[in-house]
């Protein structure tokens, strides 16, 4: 559907171009959105680069699993059903951790994993389970305390001011999880 939507507005373009004799706009504007795409993906693959390093030594040097020891309370109130000492705890642990962080591209692998490691404890593999819907929950709504890609993205074109979003970020990442966390403890256990 996505596809079709783009397909219709990249057609659309190039017609409406045509039909008005604009194709050096057309074109102008394919040349220059290529360059401006290029110029960002090298400046979020450094970014990328330098937060997944991070969170790579941190899970080798045992933070990671420090900070989901740490989060154990946290832990024990939305996955009761997940076993301490599980490895899907420090999968989860590292998600929020990158998500909080405003990382969601490094937190994805974490995530992954997460749910993989949450899938082996599901008795019915074709239905998720309490804990996999709260994973995802949280994980939608991702509570930020910076986020760090929008920053880069705003200070890429050209903000005077990247981080003045940060408050506004933090109180609605902080809504979202805390309405998600709700939801899914209402919702818990129903069918």
């Amino acid at each position: 559907m996505l596809n079709g939507i783009w397909g219709f507005f990249v057609i659309g373009g190039i017609l409406t171009g045509a039909f008005l004799g604009r194709m050096d706009l057309v074109t102008r504007a394919v040349i220059g959105g290529g360059k401006s795409a290029m110029e960002l993906v090298f400046t979020m693959a450094g970014v990328v680069a330098v937060w997944s390093g991070i969170l790579k030594i941190a899970e080798r040097g045992g933070m990671i699993d420090a900070l989901a020891h740490k989060m154990n309370p946290l832990m024990d109130f939305l996955f009761p059903t997940v076993p301490r000492e599980h490895k899907a705890r420090q999968y989860i642990a590292a998600n929020f951790a990158a998500n909080f962080l405003g990382l969601g591209w490094a937190a994805t692998p974490a995530g992954l994993m997460a749910m993989k490691e949450l899938q082996k404890l599901n008795r019915e593999k074709g239905r998720a389970t309490g804990a996999m819907c709260m994973f995802l929950t949280v994980n939608m709504s991702s509570l930020q305390l910076v986020s760090v890609n929008i920053l880069a993205y705003r200070a890429e074109y050209g903000s005077a001011e990247p981080a003045e979003i940060v408050g506004v970020g933090i109180a609605a990442t902080l809504i979202t999880t805390l309405t998600g966390i709700l939801a899914a403890k209402l919702l818990e256990g129903r069918d």
